[in-house]
């Protein structure tokens, strides 16, 4: 087993958090060393309780490590984990980093340097028309658009970027084969051929109310800063601007009407 392979089968179990995953690394030293240990040996380490310690010692029953290593050859991505050079080093720099990142199209240095640009689903034309222009603008400034791939702002976010052959990556809530929203599964399609399509989960994970949050730090964490366009008190995408905030990122937000 490589250490790619075993980051694969911890996220897949879904036991160990980031702090977890630490104080594991730095008793066992490598992520196979984990997975072969005694439930004994896992609980003598800080934060692993008898829950955490049985899942595991008892991984091979819960997760299906060959299915998976498969599904990723079969859909032509790849993964990262934090020790490969190409991890956005920004993100790699958050409290929470995702432990694996799969990927579908490649990543690029200058990707390391992007902008997040999120908003509401249910939007106005006005705000859906506007993330199209800024969007174009900053791809064709070479900057990179980083979105979650929803409907209204992130859809627009994209689109305005490829129109401008720029490079977008859109960071989904959900395993890679699970296409959510139905409708942008032609999206999803150029974005990975001119950009990326990112998620942390594995295959056949669907997205709802968890994996969204879970989502947004990752667009948060790996651009310089986020720019809300169009959103309610409510919006998740003000969620994703307070993480900006609480990661040290800047904060920008579209001022009233801009075409006037």
């Amino acid at each position: 087993m490589t250490s790619t392979e075993a980051y694969i089968a911890l996220n897949m179990i879904g036991k160990v958090g980031p702090v977890r995953l630490r104080h594991l690394l730095g008793y066992f030293e490598n992520p196979e060393s984990i997975l072969k240990a005694s439930s004994d040996q896992l609980l003598r380490v800080e934060g692993i309780g008898r829950d955490t310690a049985a899942g595991l010692s008892d991984w091979e029953n819960q997760v299906d490590l060959v299915a998976e290593l498969n599904r990723i050859q079969d859909y032509g991505c790849s993964v990262l984990t934090q020790q490969d050079p190409l991890y956005p080093a920004s993100l790699r720099e958050i409290y929470d980093p995702p432990m694996v990142l799969y990927l579908r199209g490649l990543l690029e240095e200058r990707d390391h340097h992007g902008i997040a640009m999120v908003g509401s689903r249910m939007t106005t034309s006005y705000g859906v028309e506007s993330a199209r222009r800024l969007a174009y603008q900053i791809a064709q400034a070479g900057v990179t658009v980083v979105s979650g791939g929803a409907r209204g702002i992130d859809t627009a976010a994209h689109l305005g970027c490829l129109r401008a052959g720029g490079r977008t990556i859109a960071v989904i809530g959900s395993g890679l084969d699970i296409i959510y929203p139905s409708e942008n599964i032609g999206l999803f399609d150029q974005i990975a051929e001119q950009g990326v399509v990112m998620t942390q989960f594995p295959f056949r994970r669907k997205a709802d109310r968890q994996t969204f949050p879970i989502r947004n730090r990752i667009v948060a964490g790996m651009t310089l800063g986020t720019m809300v366009v169009e959103a309610n008190r409510t919006s998740g995408a003000l969620i994703t601007a307070n993480m900006a905030v609480d990661y040290g990122r800047q904060v920008f937000a579209l001022p009233g009407r801009i075409d006037s």
